[in-house]
């Protein structure tokens, strides 16, 4: 019995994933009930995660998308608020691309989730390891760890209904998502050189904001390095402002918390 009982619940869940499969000899009408219940809870859930990307597809298209993750992606986590995350998943690994997918769904869905994803994080910071006013250019700047950056071919950050480019960027988008201490969620688009800075500063080497201005500059071929000192200094003050850095290291300890900083996912 226990083995017929196990045979139908994989019956059962394989029709309710994919109403074309054949389902258990059960009552339709309990099927149709958790089939709409079911899929419109997922659905639900993609569409709050993604509304931006939701905007950019009829109904019956995003319906179709939902459908399609929900039948063939199987998740590896049993949380609800992972769903988004395991979404990004199937698009990037599974999804077969649509006539009715823009070429940038992908990347348009992983920026929404970074931003969902660093709502929820709970990274913390040992205050007393930071000086919040020390010199950014004589000390050894300090990275907020809810400042996550990314780099994507697409503008991301301006699509929407009225903006949907054909073509990728002539250069990357460089984008770091922050959150700040009234828990707002922003972003800041960086340039090469600040988001090449910002790369440094992240990999807590010990340098110093001058130290690592000149690394750029030497990277970037820059050749003057005073006009990359005067630009690297603004923005070193700019990103303190917005508390993607959070002052200088008053210690020797590698991060402000004390713990290795955690990095969102990128794509591959």
């Amino acid at each position: 019995m226990a083995e017929d009982f196990q045979a139908l619940q994989r019956r059962l869940a394989a029709h309710l994933r994919d109403p074309t499969r054949p389902p258990p000899e059960v009552g339709e009408r309990g099927l149709s009930v958790y089939r709409n219940l079911f899929f419109s809870n997922v659905k639900s859930f993609l569409s709050g995660a993604f509304p931006v990307l939701r905007k950019l597809y009829a109904d019956d298209d995003w319906n179709e998308l939902a459908r399609l993750f929900y039948a063939r992606h199987r998740c590896h986590s049993p949380y609800f608020a992972e769903i988004p995350r395991e979404f990004i998943a199937y698009l990037e690994d599974e999804h077969e691309r649509r006539p009715c997918d823009p070429p940038f769904a992908l990347e348009l869905a992983h920026y929404e989730w970074l931003e969902l994803a660093l709502a929820r994080a709970t990274d913390e910071t040992d205050a007393a390891t930071i000086n919040p006013d020390g010199d950014l250019m004589r000390g050894v700047p300090v990275p907020s760890p809810l400042a996550w950056q990314q780099a994507y071919e697409w503008p991301v950050h301006r699509i929407g209904p009225d903006f949907r480019p054909e073509q990728p960027g002539a250069v990357p988008t460089w984008l770091v998502v922050f959150r700040d201490r009234k828990d707002r969620v922003r972003f800041l688009a960086l340039n090469r050189l600040s988001a090449l800075l910002l790369e440094k500063i992240t990999e807590q080497n010990g340098a110093t904001g001058a130290e690592l201005i000149r690394q750029v500059a030497r990277d970037l071929v820059i050749e003057n390095v005073d006009n990359a000192l005067h630009s690297g200094r603004q923005m070193l003050e700019t990103m303190r402002a917005k508390e993607i850095l959070l002052g200088t290291r008053r210690s020797s300890k590698p991060s402000p918390s004390g713990r290795e900083r955690r990095t969102p996912p990128t794509l591959s």
